[in-house]
């Protein structure tokens, strides 16, 4: 990348590489739109704290198989083919962020989403997935 001054502009050209802006100019009107729009560092922190739990495959099937329904530890287990003890391990971290909670039932622990955003959260990227992996199948076979 090379930068050098623009004649007269106030701006900064630069031979850069695709989908890189080939100047430096800030949109001040759209910067005060965003920042006035964006959630606070918490609510994006907590935000990619959910997003980070999700992106386990293995946590991703056990929140897919918890939107389907409530399920114990046992079927948990069974469902995503771990061990008792992983699917244990996995559903703690999940309680931890907030996105699975439990009740007891004698000895049984059931455990849910606790929050219908998650269900929605995760049949949206799911679809997407799908969605994606039928056309870039159909883009092949044509």
């Amino acid at each position: 990348m090379v930068d050098r001054p623009a004649e007269g502009h106030g701006e900064v050209d630069r031979i850069a590489g695709e989908g890189v802006c080939e100047v430096d100019l800030i949109h001040p009107g759209a910067v005060l739109r965003v920042r006035e729009a964006l959630p606070d560092e918490g609510a994006t922190r907590r935000a990619a704290e959910v997003f980070g739990v999700l992106a386990d495959p293995t946590r991703a099937r056990i929140v897919c198989a918890l939107a389907i329904e409530e399920l114990c530890v046992c079927d948990v287990a069974a469902v995503a083919g771990l061990s008792v003890s992983a699917a244990s391990h996995q559903l703690k971290r999940l309680r931890d962020r907030g996105v699975v909670g439990y009740r007891k039932e004698g000895r049984l622990a059931f455990y849910r989403l606790v929050d219908d955003r998650v269900r929605g959260l995760m049949e949206e990227g799911v679809g997407h997935a799908m969605a994606g992996a039928a056309s870039g199948a159909a883009a092949r076979g044509a």
